[in-house]
């Protein structure tokens, strides 16, 4: 694993919702900062655990960014009603 990895982007920045002042996530360091700001409790939730284990094997493996952003988006959202489809 090279220091260079942990600064690879997405393609799309990832806005932490209810976090008007917060920076969005733009690389997989970014993630990894949040991640390292949530309590531990946060931290061990199972989607959380999930997501970490996501941006750990992007990061290794040198995969798709998009894995570690999917990984973070469900678990910002874990919780949360799913919208209906077909109604607007």
């Amino acid at each position: 694993m090279t220091e260079g990895s942990w600064g690879r982007a997405f393609d799309d920045p990832i806005i932490i919702p209810g976090h008007p002042a917060a920076r969005p996530l733009r690389t997989l360091r970014d993630v990894a900062k949040f991640l390292m700001g949530m309590t531990p409790r946060e931290r061990i939730q199972p989607h959380w655990l999930d997501a970490i284990e996501a941006l750990i094997l992007v990061v290794e493996r040198n995969g798709p960014t998009m894995f570690a952003r999917i990984g973070i988006m469900r678990a910002l959202n874990a919780g949360k009603a799913k919208p209906e489809h077909g109604r607007f």
